[in-house]
């Protein structure tokens, strides 16, 4: 997925509000940008860290800029806009980009299922037990090569949980997808000590059936793709 316009680079003054970050363009400006993203952003929101932002000329938006990277000027990147991964997912899951799931060629986002909740993707294909798949975007890396979630207490993220095991439980396929917006990890993990419930939560979607995959991604200021598979678990060392 390509952004829809050039990002342009400049310097974190600080993020507040959850949605809003003040940013000094490389001409001295200093704007605000819309943060799409409702977590905590640890370790994402230092100041003076370099980020790239997607001008927008939308009469619509009341701001004209949107974060969407944090560059680690190491050749890594993190993309902190949580509305992305459904969109690059949902193009990978059409062109059967994803091993586990290819054999499904419907795919039908934001279906409503168990108790006032929407599924991400409901995977349809004749022969098959429908795949309910959930979406979560992982940035957090506190240790070299390790990306966790969450990055703070989600009490919606163990409700989507409990939703998936009744999904298991009736036969379908329940599928959580870690979608992780960083390029410079290999694992990933749960994040127990920031949100214990929901790891409890977690294991026991996992015992009730509920699959976890683990998809990295390539990311560039020119666009978000997925990449391969990786390891659920902690990183060796």
């Amino acid at each position: 997925m390509r952004f829809q316009t050039d990002l342009v680079p400049a310097r974190l003054i600080r993020r507040y509000k959850r949605f809003l970050a003040d940013c000094r363009l490389e001409d001295g400006r200093e704007i605000t940008a819309h943060c799409a993203n409702p977590g905590s952003m640890m370790g994402l929101a230092l100041e003076g860290s370099k980020v790239w932002l997607e001008p927008n000329d939308d009469p619509k938006k009341k701001l004209d800029y949107g974060w969407r990277l944090v560059d680690h000027e190491n050749g890594h990147f993190t993309g902190v806009d949580t509305s992305l991964p459904n969109r690059v997912l949902r193009a990978a899951l059409e062109a059967g980009e994803i091993s586990a799931l290819s054999a499904y060629k419907t795919v039908r986002p934001e279906v409503k299922y168990g108790t006032n909740s929407r599924i991400d993707f409901l995977l349809s294909q004749d022969g098959l037990p429908d795949a309910y798949v959930e979406v979560k975007s992982v940035t957090l890396c506190r240790s070299e090569g390790q990306a966790e979630f969450p990055d703070s207490v989600t009490a919606r993220g163990a409700k989507h949980m409990g939703e998936l095991a009744k999904v298991a439980q009736q036969g379908h396929r329940a599928v959580l997808l870690y979608l992780v917006q960083r390029t410079d990890c290999t694992h990933v993990d749960i994040a127990s000590d920031i949100d214990p419930n929901y790891a409890q939560a977690h294991a026991a979607a996992t015992k009730a059936g509920v699959e976890t995959l683990c998809i990295g991604t390539q990311i560039t200021p020119e666009g978000i793709s997925i990449s391969s598979p990786l390891a659920l678990g902690r990183a060796a060392g």
